[in-house]
């Protein structure tokens, strides 16, 4: 059976993932929503691999959850150009996004979670390769910032699957057709 590719991330309302100085801080009030609610628990029990972006990790282990690095339990990918020696489960890698999914796709495990950023998300949207998008709409308007979606080649239609409110936080579930 092919592993499920999952982009579980959060957005401004204006489709934001970061402010323009690439800051994050803007999603302090969510962490404490989001670990309360208990759809999240059951998403990240399916997930047994993440890939993450230099910046972004450098983000949740610095920003977000500095001590605590929040997926030690599974194996992390951390696409970056930087070489950095790896962790016990964190392996810093600069193959290409593209190949690495599909080198998982192709071997047995459970759910592949796209942490972010655009530059890791970009270049799965584009090849087609994300399975599920889950997308958390924060309660806020950055204005400007870090895009997710990013200028594409061509579109690509999604099938809408279940919507979420709690607390604020719309979460949308789109599929690939």
């Amino acid at each position: 059976m092919t592993r499920k590719v999952i982009l579980f991330i959060a957005t401004s309302i204006d489709g934001y993932i970061a402010d323009k100085s690439g800051g994050v801080g803007w999603l302090d009030s969510a962490t404490e929503i989001i670990e309360e609610d208990h759809s999240y628990e059951a998403f990240y029990e399916k997930v047994d691999t993440v890939i993450l972006g230099r910046t972004t990790y450098d983000q949740v282990v610095n920003e977000l959850a500095p001590g605590n690095y929040p997926y030690e339990d599974v194996t992390s990918y951390v696409i970056t150009s930087r070489g950095t020696e790896d962790l016990a489960k964190v392996h810093f890698t600069n193959e290409s996004v593209v190949n690495l999914v599909r080198e998982l796709k192709a071997s047995n495990g459970g759910t592949i979670w796209i942490v972010g950023g655009s530059s890791v998300v970009m270049p799965l949207v584009n090849e087609n390769l994300i399975d599920e998008y889950q997308l958390s709409t924060m309660p806020i308007l950055l204005g400007q910032g870090i895009s997710l979606f990013q200028e594409m080649p061509k579109s690509l239609r999604l099938q809408t699957g279940e919507v979420h409110l709690k607390n604020g936080i719309v979460t949308t579930t789109y599929f690939k057709q």
